[in-house]
């Protein structure tokens, strides 16, 4: 099974936003709509993405400021959107931190190519910046063949934990939704699939798994694993 990137689409044109989901959808694309940036916000506390498709004028907050205020602590790659093709504007977006610009009007498969670019940009860098092996506590894992070992002993993993390890891996120290592990893991099932697949391998790696250290629960947004590595 293949994921799908998830892209949130945050524009106040609801017909844009509908055909931007069917054709997006349509494409392998998992899509979620927002109106504005306080309804954007709203979905992001419990959901994480891939990609965001980002409109400058907007009622309210508009893009450059989302942009700033997000970019805080979120690295999450934006494709910005706008009917105001200027230079300046443009500037204006990528000093804020958007990773590309796209005028309106546009070709729907120039959107795509531009999309692919950035998702693919971004894996790579992903890719390229985790070590070949992690440490938390008793336990060493081989992020590149997937191999945990514990006081120096392999300890067995299925494919699925081996997934679900090295997603929690890449996102060291972050909180990762059930979403994003049931796609990046490919777990199939329901996200209660992804709390079993947790706990048994919360008993192959934590001292005491009724009382985790490494392999954290965060009430109503998902998991995240803290480890001796940094990067």
């Amino acid at each position: 099974m293949e994921f799908s990137s998830h892209i949130l689409v945050v524009d106040d044109d609801s017909r844009l936003r509908r055909l931007l989901r069917q054709y997006l959808t349509d494409n392998g694309f998992v899509v979620a709509l927002a109106s504005n940036t306080a309804h954007a916000r709203g979905i992001m506390k419990s959901l994480d993405f891939d990609l965001i498709i980002l409109d400058v004028m907007m009622p309210g907050e508009d893009g450059y400021a989302f942009t700033r205020s997000i970019r805080e602590t979120n690295p999450v790659p934006i494709l910005m959107l706008t009917a105001r093709g200027d230079v300046e504007d443009r500037i204006a977006g990528l000093e804020q931190g958007v990773n590309d610009y796209l005028p309106k009007p546009f070709d729907p498969r120039e959107l795509l190519l531009r999309i692919s670019n950035i998702l693919n940009l971004t894996e790579s860098k992903s890719s390229s910046s985790i070590p070949r092996e992690i440490v938390f506590g008793e336990c060493v894992f081989d992020c590149v063949n997937k191999i945990l070992k514990r006081k120096g002993s392999i300890v067995h993993l299925t494919s699925l934990e081996g997934n679900l390890l090295l997603t929690l891996a890449e996102r060291n120290g972050n909180v990762v939704s059930r979403r994003v592990l049931l796609d990046k893991s490919q777990v199939e099932g329901s996200e209660r699939t992804v709390d079993v697949q947790v706990t048994r391998l919360r008993r192959k790696i934590e001292p005491t798994p009724r009382w985790p250290r490494y392999l954290r629960t965060i009430r109503g947004r998902g998991y995240v694993l803290h480890t001796d590595s940094r990067f």
